[in-house]
């Protein structure tokens, strides 16, 4: 086997990508890069492929010729192939065409029930994406470069130079696409592979070595410092305490795992933030964007939507039975035997006892009491809240099962008083949060 196709499938056992009969989706335009990847692959999962091909529509019939010239070759190799040309109004732009490839390729990835794709990224490119982040202004995450695999995307080729490439593709007679638009300098990436990258190659010929090994330590020292700042677990006092650097990194994490740009601006604000106000006990909170906001206490910290909490309808109650709202499910059936164990109260279950079965369910409401249990008189629901340590944002979301202004049970908070089981218990309550819909999250 030849020396580059055993790279290609050390990669696919090191992650446990063969044996399978998964689809694999080949990103291919039909250049020196895809082409290479794959042959090498058509020799060794042909029949888990499918290449697919965006047609970006910006050279006229020479895109259409490219577009046929990687369709003759997938039927060379008996591999499926699948196109699809984007609209003349597209914007020509670097950004606008890579946005408009990845929508395609999560597009054919949910089309063919695949979860990898593969794309021909090599070592050239990463070296080139680095460059263009230091010129743009980066920090230690940006010299990280291009990921080996990031999501559902498999980069095989991403430790191979690009003559080494272009070699492969001579030896087997290949003839790839040849993209004139890729000599264009106007184009920034274009601009740093033909001007940039030989300029550098004057003072180092293995100018792109030294850059991926710039890449490579950057990534170690990142995955150093990120696992590091995941034991905080976003504990105020752990926080506080740390070093700059993790503090950062830790807002970093909370911003990107919330799909949320950030600047250094915006990490240096955040984190004095919370120092600011590490000492709160009801806590205090910070807009990051139209939908959410950081929410900080003496004992955590969070990204919290603060957008208007869901009002649901209130609903009677006058027998057992499910009763279900927005924000899960509420069941009341008959039990007359004592449990070996009370839950506690955050568990969402109750046993109680009931004369009569009466009642609303809702969120709160101006006026509202509860006679905490244990307690012999009543206090005010808002004085109730902030005892047991709720935040602001969390209030609107809570539900509770009422007589009139009476609460008697703060569902994943507490009974009241007047529905304790003395002698015996007539009821167990239990309440079922509802599942997210993580499709729409």
């Amino acid at each position: 086997m030849n020396k580059l196709s055993e790279k290609v499938r050390e990669f696919l056992l090191s992650k446990n990508l063969i044996p399978t009969d998964k689809k694999f989706l080949v990103a291919f335009s039909g250049g020196y890069d895809s082409m290479c990847l794959l042959h090498i692959l058509s020799k060794i999962c042909s029949s888990n492929l499918v290449a697919i091909h965006l047609n970006h529509n910006w050279r006229g019939d020479d895109s259409i010729k490219d577009e046929l010239n990687c369709k003759k070759f997938c039927e060379q190799l008996g591999i499926e192939f699948y196109s699809e040309t984007l609209s003349e109004n597209i914007e020509k732009t670097e950004t606008a065409a890579r946005d408009a490839r990845y929508d395609f390729f999560y597009k054919c990835a949910k089309k063919y029930s695949s979860n990898v794709v593969f794309t021909a990224h090599n070592a050239n490119d990463n070296a080139e994406t680095i460059i263009y982040r230091i010129a743009k202004g980066t920090a230690i995450d940006g010299l990280c470069g291009i990921q080996e695999v990031r999501d559902i995307f498999y980069r095989p080729l991403l430790n191979t130079k690009r003559k080494e490439i272009e070699n492969y593709c001579t030896s087997f007679k290949l003839v790839p696409n040849i993209d004139k638009s890729n000599f264009d300098t106007k184009y920034k990436r274009n601009f740093v592979r033909h001007e940039i990258i030989p300029l550098l190659e004057k003072i180092n010929k293995d100018a792109i070595d030294a850059i991926n090994n710039l890449s490579a330590a950057a990534m170690q020292d990142c995955s150093f410092i990120s696992k590091f700042a995941q034991n905080l677990d976003n504990n105020t006092k752990n926080f506080i305490n740390e070093d700059k650097a993790i503090q950062m990194r830790v807002i970093k994490s909370l911003l990107t795992t919330n799909n949320l740009d950030y600047d250094k601006e915006k990490l240096t604000l955040l984190t004095d933030f919370i120092i600011e106000n590490s000492n709160s006990k009801s806590g205090k909170t910070c807009s990051i964007s139209n939908e959410l906001s950081l929410y900080v206490n003496n004992k955590y910290f969070s990204v919290i939507n603060t957008q208007k909490a869901l009002e649901i309808k209130p609903i009677t109650i006058t027998k057992e039975g499910i009763y279900k709202t927005e924000f899960g499910s509420l069941k009341i059936e008959k039990c007359l035997k004592i449990p070996s164990r009370f839950p506690s109260d955050n568990e969402n279950i109750a046993y109680v006892c009931l004369d009569k079965i009466d009642f609303t369910l809702r969120q709160r409401e101006d006026g509202d009491i509860i006679t905490p249990l244990g307690s012999s008189g009543t206090q005010k629901l808002k004085k109730y809240l902030n005892e047991k340590k709720i935040p602001q944002h969390k209030k609107d979301s809570l539900l509770f099962l009422c007589k009139n202004n009476e609460i008697l049970w703060a569902i994943g908070l507490g009974i009241s008083d007047k529905i304790k089981v003395d002698k015996k218990v007539t009821h167990k309550l239990s309440f079922k949060e509802r599942e997210k819909n993580y499709e729409q999250c």
